[in-house]
């Protein structure tokens, strides 16, 4: 995720959304009605979305389920409870994701995603470990990823592997990965965090 601009105040109902009206509004989420603009990030951000991406795209099982990787693309979550319309539309675009291959509604594609990952920065960490988290949980999304950069936003510190619970709404930890991502679901992996990292 892009790191937030929260200078001037927006709004958008769901309605507004689905008319296009956010189609000239740049890089943003819309959080409970709330247009958030996203700033640029640094060069290793970008590049580890860029490799990850493409990592798992590559370690799609053959003649397994079929499965789409994608990034910074749109997804409508739970809105928020309000009475008020320009108070309850939730859109985020996750850094990457894998998802399963029907056919794509920004409305429904949350109930068709396998595995959410997010890039922190140090302006996204704390949306990135609480709010996204929590969401992509309530969600029921099976599995989430935060990869953590380091303060210079040079190397990647380390990657936490999420997995849902008993409840089936909120999260575990189920491994802390340290300089080798090792995924078993939904694809299997062996990702050295320097091949991410390189310039």
């Amino acid at each position: 995720m892009s790191a937030p601009d929260q200078q001037h105040e927006l709004r958008l109902t769901a309605e507004e959304f689905t008319e296009g009206k956010a189609a000239g509004l740049g890089d943003i989420e819309i959080v409970n009605g709330r247009v958030v603009r996203l700033l640029a990030q640094s060069p290793l951000h970008s590049r580890v979305v860029r490799r990850l991406a493409g990592m798992l795209e590559t370690a799609r099982r053959d003649g397994g389920p079929c499965m789409v990787v994608d990034s910074d693309v749109a997804a409508r979550f739970a809105d928020a409870e309000s009475s008020e319309a320009d108070r309850r539309l939730n859109i985020r675009y996750p850094d990457i994701w894998i998802r399963d291959c029907e056919l794509y509604d920004v409305n429904s594609v949350r109930e068709h995603i396998l595995l959410i990952v997010e890039v922190t920065s140090e302006s996204t960490i704390d949306v990135d470990i609480t709010d996204k988290r929590i969401q992509y949980a309530t969600a029921g999304i099976p599995h989430y990823l935060i990869v953590r950069l380091d303060q210079k936003e040079e190397r990647i510190e380390e990657i936490e592997e999420y997995r849902l619970d008993w409840s089936g709404r909120r999260y575990r930890v189920h491994t802390v990965h340290r300089r080798v991502l090792l995924l078993d679901d939904p694809v299997e992996a062996t990702i050295p965090f320097d091949v991410l990292e390189q310039p």
